[in-house]
């Protein structure tokens, strides 16, 4: 059993079953390489952590920011709950190291790996839920994430408009939207480039950027601005 005291200070919370949490730790690649009996890893209490999370969060958005509209609402949320804010967390909570993990995640240097330390802090929280319920993991998530979301009130936060995008064109349309490169220019050290982004076949933004990555963000917040002020039929 993994020592779990400064997990639970930092969460502010001890375990009622501790062993629920250690499966919170327990990467796919660490169960399939024991093969114990009746083992399992975290995936399932990852699938139930993000449901919780964005439950948790979007009622405490609704309580912190009461006249905001449904998309300022969306916004926040995709602006807080990320692979890169879940990964801040991470390191907040000091989880790396209690990480279990197979050989060949361990050699490639798994408990640094933003996917898997993002996925491992929805996993505890789908543990907290099961452990205590939906008050007290709300209650630990507003501890974990207000910071976060304080900075939404000075503009400090970027929107990552991509998975917003992702997510309201799903739930919308029951779309995923495409990015394709259309033009490259520039010298070597100083390029340009542009995207398109598509859905449903068709071109519905474009953005430019000194990355593909900014470029896609660009694209993004263009269409997510366009399709979410007002539903459009794609």
């Amino acid at each position: 059993m993994k020592n779990f005291t400064l997990l639970y200070e930092k969460l502010d919370y001890t375990f009622n079953t501790p062993d629920i949490l250690e499966e919170a730790f327990r990467h796919s690649s660490y169960v399939n390489e024991i093969k114990a009996s009746g083992m399992r890893d975290n995936e399932r209490l990852e699938f139930l952590g993000d449901a919780v999370l964005d439950l948790a969060v979007s009622h405490i958005l609704m309580d912190l920011f009461k006249d905001a509209r449904e998309g300022d609402l969306s916004k926040y949320r995709a602006a807080v709950v990320n692979e890169n804010t879940l990964c801040l967390i991470a390191k907040d909570l000091q989880i790396a190291n209690l990480l279990l993990l197979g050989k060949g995640e361990e050699l490639t240097n798994g408990r640094n790996k933003p996917s898997i330390l993002a996925n491992t802090v929805e996993a505890i929280l789908g543990a907290l839920y099961l452990d205590a319920g939906y008050q007290e993991v709300k209650r630990v998530i507003r501890r974990l994430f207000l910071p976060l979301i304080k900075q939404l009130e000075t503009s400090e936060i970027k929107y990552d408009y991509k998975s917003l995008l992702q997510e309201y064109s799903q739930e919308a349309y029951k779309l995923l939207p495409e990015y394709k490169l259309i033009e490259e220019d520039g010298l070597a050290h100083d390029r340009t480039f542009r995207v398109a982004l598509i859905l449903n076949g068709k071109t519905i933004a474009e953005g430019k950027g000194k990355s593909k990555k900014e470029a896609e963000q660009k694209a993004a917040r263009e269409a997510f601005n366009c399709l979410s002020s007002k539903k459009q039929n794609i």
